[in-house]
């Protein structure tokens, strides 16, 4: 299993090469704006995703990182699901954070509880607290709102952190 250290390198692309993402870098998290994420949120949180956001709070991931590989096809593609960004908990630049699951939750008709970490609609990445409920540890599923249709694609997030490849290697 890679350690938090060697998983925040790879997906954020922290070494040679990466200069390109140097505008999209954001600042680490603090404990008071974790806190309040999990109370608004009504969960708690993963560790492999507080380990990522207190080192930089979400943005572009790695480009051989940027994808999951799928067992079945899904509208996105026949064999993986995209990866681009990670939702933060702070607001950045007008986008989406970790925050405004709520409200897209409910706009498109996803399941609850349910907090999106990645995409956009109709297709999210999400944690999935059904199982678990909301302070054990959230699976990972691919959610195509449109269709009505789920992928569960991992038993946690780690997992599904390790498992990231490059979407290049699909095409």
């Amino acid at each position: 299993m890679a350690g938090a250290e060697d998983l925040r390198r790879s997906l954020w692309g922290t070494g040679p090469g990466d200069d390109a993402r140097q505008d999209d870098r954001r600042s680490a998290l603090t404990a008071d704006a974790v806190a309040e994420a999990q109370h608004l949120l009504g969960v708690t949180l993963p560790a492999a995703l507080l380990e990522l956001l207190h080192h930089r709070d979400g943005g572009e991931v790695a480009d051989d990182r940027n994808a999951f590989p799928t067992s079945r096809p899904t509208s996105w593609s026949a064999d993986h699901v995209p990866f681009d960004r990670l939702l933060g908990i702070g607001r950045h630049d007008g986008a989406l954070s970790l925050l405004d699951s709520p409200y897209l939750v409910a706009e498109w008709g996803l399941p609850t509880p349910v907090v999106l970490f990645a995409g956009e609609g109709p297709c999210w990445l999400g944690l999935d607290y059904r199982d678990g409920g909301r302070d054990g540890e959230p699976s990972v599923t691919w959610f195509e709102a449109d269709l009505g249709r789920e992928l569960p694609l991992a038993p946690d997030l780690r997992s599904f952190l390790e498992g990231l490849t490059a979407a290049d290697d699909f095409e």
